[in-house]
């Protein structure tokens, strides 16, 4: 029997997999890493999701010290840029949705801002993350809101519990 594909249909019918089919979710546990990160939230779990070439999308965080939870989604409005610290630039950027306990996440992050997304570098087991946190203000106004600095704690293939909460070590 003849093989009647070549090379370029085989990278064809590869690449159109879907890629959440084949997108790995880990969890990351992190502990605050700074006085400023522990006013806010003394530890986080990411739930990271891992593409086939190693890049990553952050799709929710989770508090360890606490009950809370938010979710995430990618997003690109312009003027976040200009809000950051210059290295910060270069990072994904987050919007917090307003679901859930996302609501009460952007009023800790920026209070008085009308909304808030985070903007993370590549989030990866055993480094440490820095999220920088951006509000847009009701004159419209972008504005850096703080630097959330973590320690990298440990990875779960899953969340350790049914109920989504992470347990706490304090």
């Amino acid at each position: 029997m003849r093989f009647r594909y070549g090379l370029g249909a085989v990278v064809l019918m590869i690449s159109g997999l879907s890629t959440p089919a084949l997108a790995d979710t880990r969890f990351y546990a992190f502990d605050a890493a700074d006085r400023t990160t522990q006013s806010l939230t003394r530890g986080i779990t990411l739930e990271v999701e891992r593409g086939l070439f190693g890049a990553t999308r952050v799709r929710g965080l989770f508090s360890t010290s606490a009950r809370g939870s938010a979710s995430f989604r990618t997003a690109s409005p312009s003027g976040i840029a200009e809000a950051l610290p210059s290295e910060a630039r270069g990072g994904d950027i987050y919007a917090i949705l307003p679901e859930g306990d996302g609501p009460a996440l952007s009023r800790a992050l920026c209070p008085g801002s009308t909304e808030a997304w985070f903007v993370v570098g590549r989030v990866r087991s055993g480094r440490p993350v820095t999220m920088h946190a951006v509000g847009i203000w009701p004159d419209g106004k972008y504005r850096h809101c703080v630097a959330l600095n973590y320690r990298y704690r440990g990875e779960w293939a899953s969340l350790p519990n049914a109920s989504g909460e992470m347990p706490s070590d304090r």
